[in-house]
C-alpha cells in the first residue's frame, strides 16, 4: 500500500505551478478573510489587531497563500504557521509565497497532530486533511488544543452523497494495485476509468472533476489509501465528541431544508441540515466554521448592524446594479444551485454603492433613505445572497474616518 506521505511526495496536491502566481490568486472556502469575519466575528473584527493563524495540512498552499495575500493587500498584520507532512508540497507552497513576496508565513514539515506544539492560534485552517487521518477525531482534538482563547477554525471535510462512485473505485484499486508504485497505480487506474460504462455511478456523477484536471487530482480522488467522508450527522457527532460546535457552514443556504420543502420545520437544526444534505444529493464537501463547544455560538453578520460593511463576493456590484435597475431578474449560480433575484429597481443604487469600504449607514445616506426605508429595500437582497456566501459583511478594508 502507498502511504499518505508517499502519495503526496509523488503527487503533491493540489497541482500548482508557482509561475502562475503572477496572473492569478486561487481563492475559495473556508478561510477567505471576508468569510471568516462574516461568520465568526459578526462582520466587525478589529483588524488593527494582528491575527495569529495556523494552517494545518497546508498542501501546496492554496489556503495559506489566500490568507497571506488578502491580508497583505488589506494592510493587515498576521502571523501564519504552515504545517504539512509532504516536503514537496511544502516546497511548492514556499515557492508560491516567494513569487508573491509574502513574508508573514513560517513553513514547517510536520503533522497537524503536532499542531499544539507550535503554540496557540486565533484562527486555524484545516482544509481537506482531517478525513485522511487514520483517526480523524485525534486531528479534531489536536486543532482544538491549538486554539487560543476566543479562537475559531475553518475546516473542509468530504461529504458522501456528492462523491457517489468514488469509494467503490478506491476500494477496488486498492486491492488490484497493492504493492505497486504510485506511478503504476495511476497509469493502470486511468485505463480502467476510461472504460467505465456510462451507467457506472462514478461516470454518472458530474460533480467530480479532479480526475480530469491533473495526475495529482486523479490520484487524490481515486487512489487515496486513507479517505472517508462525513455526512452532516456524522460531522455533528464528531464535533460533539472532540470539543467543537458548528458556527456555520460557508453556504448555509445549501443546508436550509425550508428552501427544498415546507416539511420538517419542527425538527432540531442538525436534523434539518442532515435531511437537506440527503435531498440535495450533490454536496461533495462540507466547508464549515467552528468554535469551541463551550463558546457562545456566533451569529452570522447582518444588516441589522448598520455599521457593517457589505461585500459582493464574486460579483461586480456595478454590473448587478445595472441589471436590477433595468428591471432584469438575473439568476446567479452558487454551489450548483440557481439563485434567482427579484429585487425592487430602487435597490440598484444601493448595490452600486457597495465598494468594500462603505458601511450600511453611509450607503443609506448616499441614497437619501431613512433607516426603515433602507432596510425595506436592503433586506430582500441580504435574504437572497447572504445564505450563499455571496453577500458578506466585513470591516477588513475599513479605515477609521
Amino acid at each position: 500500500m502507498v502511504s499518505v506521505a508517499e502519495q503526496y511526495e509523488a503527487y503533491p496536491y493540489p497541482d500548482r505551478d508557482p509561475a502562475e502566481e503572477k496572473t492569478r490568486l486561487v481563492t475559495g472556502s473556508p478561510s477567505h478573510p471576508l468569510e471568516m469575519d462574516h461568520f465568526l466575528w459578526g462582520g466587525a473584527r478589529d483588524w488593527s489587531k494582528p491575527l495569529r493563524i495556523l494552517v494545518a495540512g497546508g498542501g501546496t498552499g492554496d489556503g495559506t497563500i489566500q490568507l497571506a495575500q488578502i491580508l497583505a493587500w488589506a494592510g493587515r498584520e498576521c502571523e501564519i504557521t504552515y504545517l504539512d507532512l509532504s516536503r514537496r508540497a511544502r516546497e511548492i507552497a514556499e515557492a508560491r509565497a516567494s513569487a508573491r513576496g509574502l513574508t508573514s508565513i513560517t513553513f514547517h514539515t510536520a503533522s497537524l497532530l503536532d499542531a499544539p506544539d507550535f503554540g496557540r492560534f486565533d484562527y486555524v485552517d484545516c482544509c481537506g486533511v482531517l478525513h485522511h487521518l487514520p483517526e480523524p477525531e485525534a486531528g479534531f482534538r489536536a486543532l482544538r488544543e491549538a486554539l487560543a482563547p476566543g479562537g475559531a477554525a475553518g475546516v473542509m471535510v468530504y461529504a458522501p452523497y456528492g462523491r457517489s462512485g468514488v469509494y467503490p473505485l478506491q476500494e477496488a484499486f486498492g486491492a488490484l494495485f497493492d504493492g505497486a508504485s504510485p506511478e503504476v497505480r495511476l497509469a493502470e487506474a486511468r485505463k480502467i476509468v476510461a472504460e467505465l460504462p456510462a451507467g457506472h455511478p462514478f461516470r454518472a456523477n458530474t460533480n467530480l472533476v479532479d480526475h480530469e484536471q491533473s495526475d495529482a487530482g486523479f490520484y487524490d480522488l481515486l487512489l487515496h489509501s486513507q479517505d472517508r467522508a462525513y455526512s452532516v450527522s456524522e460531522l455533528s457527532e464528531t464535533l460533539d465528541a472532540t470539543g467543537w460546535q458548528l458556527a456555520s457552514f460557508a453556504t448555509p443556504g445549501l443546508y436550509d431544508l425550508s428552501r427544498i420543502t415546507g416539511q420538517g420545520a419542527d425538527l432540531p437544526e442538525h436534523r434539518r441540515m442532515a435531511l437537506a444534505e440527503k435531498l440535495r444529493g450533490t454536496i461533495k464537501v462540507h466547508n464549515a466554521y467552528l468554535v469551541p463547544a463551550e463558546a457562545q455560538r456566533p451569529e452570522p453578520a447582518s444588516g441589522h448592524r448598520r455599521a457593517n460593511v457589505p461585500h459582493l463576493r464574486g460579483l461586480d456590484p456595478r454590473a448587478l446594479a445595472q441589471a436590477i435597475g433595468a428591471g432584469k431578474r438575473p439568476s446567479l449560480k452558487a454551489c450548483g444551485v440557481s439563485v434567482p433575484l427579484s429585487l425592487d429597481k430602487r435597490t440598484a443604487p444601493l448595490i452600486g454603492s457597495i465598494d468594500g469600504t462603505r458601511n450600511l449607514n453611509e450607503i443609506a445616506a448616499m441614497a437619501g433613505l431613512d433607516p426603515l426605508a433602507f432596510w425595506r429595500l436592503w433586506q430582500p437582497l441580504e435574504a437572497a445572497l447572504a445564505p450563499w456566501g455571496i453577500l458578506l459583511y466585513s470591516s477588513l478594508y475599513r479605515r477609521v474616518r
